[in-house]
């Protein structure tokens, strides 16, 4: 639930807020203030995420690397795939698969942490859209292929 406060933003900051509104229809001065406050705090907590735009909307990233559900996405992969390992050795693997540093890959186990729920959506939803592709790719090559007479 969320509680009125009084904020008060010096001219060009509300200047841009404005501007940032009005090139998003369907926002509002106080969910796009709520929403960069929240990603300030995230970053202000996770050293080295940062938030960054796209399709499906803004997501958490590692600055210089990868989303975070993508490094997640490969930690569940590793695991399907070796569930023997753990610890050191799988951090190790995963930054293997990755190509990410040892630090990059505590940012995100970290983020994932703490905001689990979120990047476990954004893996539900990548694999949806995966498969959804995947059915139009087939149905496409269905109709190309040669009809018998």
């Amino acid at each position: 639930m969320s509680s009125p406060r009084s904020v008060r933003f010096d001219e060009a900051v509300l200047a841009r807020l404005d501007r940032y509104v009005r090139e998003h229809p369907g926002s509002s001065s106080s969910s796009v203030a709520n929403m960069f406050v929240d990603e300030s705090l995230r970053t202000y907590e996770h050293p080295g995420v940062i938030f960054r735009s796209g399709p499906a909307g803004r997501r958490a990233a590692l600055n210089g690397g990868p989303d975070v559900w993508e490094v997640i996405g490969a930690l569940h992969a590793v695991r399907a795939e070796s569930p023997e390992i753990e610890g050191e050795e799988l951090a190790a693997e995963l930054t293997e698969v990755t190509g990410l540093g040892r630090e990059q890959i505590a940012t995100a186990l970290r983020y994932y942490a703490t905001y689990s729920a979120e990047i476990d959506q954004l893996i539900r939803a990548n694999h949806e859209a995966a498969e959804r592709e995947e059915r139009l790719r087939q149905a496409e090559q269905s109709l190309l292929k040669r009809r018998s007479a």
